[in-house]
């Protein structure tokens, strides 16, 4: 029987990181409010699965998709007004302190053309964004390497149309 975690040891880690929970958190929803409640849910998520976490794959790995998978299930199945957002249209949520938005600003125009994409596209992308190697995409979405490799490819290609289109504009 694996040892029982400490509570003192996943809130250690929940706050190393949680630029990721806030990240997913930013794809999947549009108002400071929904940001907020699913933090908070990814957080539950997270907390109630720590126990069954076997360390097989990093922290950030498991982290990535057990809040893409909440964010994902919240979406489709509509039990919160979560939903995707055009960056363009709105202001984006104030965050905690230790979120680090940085990049957030530099990114902007890319979410904007990302925003029509599927969830699964999306949560893609944000891993890709990483810099995450294709297996832990693939791990972390429960694809193959190889599926992973194709659909960042046939992403890379219409974001590319998009660009050209934009420059003919």
């Amino acid at each position: 029987m694996p040892p029982i975690k400490s509570e003192a040891e996943f809130v250690q880690l929940l706050e190393n990181n949680q630029n990721i929970v806030h990240k997913i958190c930013r794809i999947y929803t549009s108002t400071e409010e929904e940001h907020k409640d699913l933090f908070q849910e990814i957080s539950i998520q997270l907390w109630q699965s720590y126990q069954r976490f076997e360390g097989k794959s990093k922290f950030s790995t498991w982290m990535y998709r057990v809040g893409l998978n909440t964010a994902i299930t919240l979406y489709r199945k509509n039990k919160r007004k979560v939903e995707t957002y055009r960056l363009d249209e709105r202001t984006p949520p104030q965050i905690d302190e230790g979120y680090d938005r940085t990049q957030d600003d530099q990114l902007q125009w890319l979410f904007k053309k990302i925003d029509a994409f599927s969830e699964i596209d999306k949560a893609l992308v944000l891993l890709y964004l990483e810099n995450k190697k294709y297996d832990e995409i693939a791990e972390t979405l429960g694809i193959s390497a190889g599926n992973a490799r194709v659909k960042m490819n046939r992403i890379k290609q219409r974001l590319m149309k998009m660009l050209k289109d934009q420059d003919h504009e």
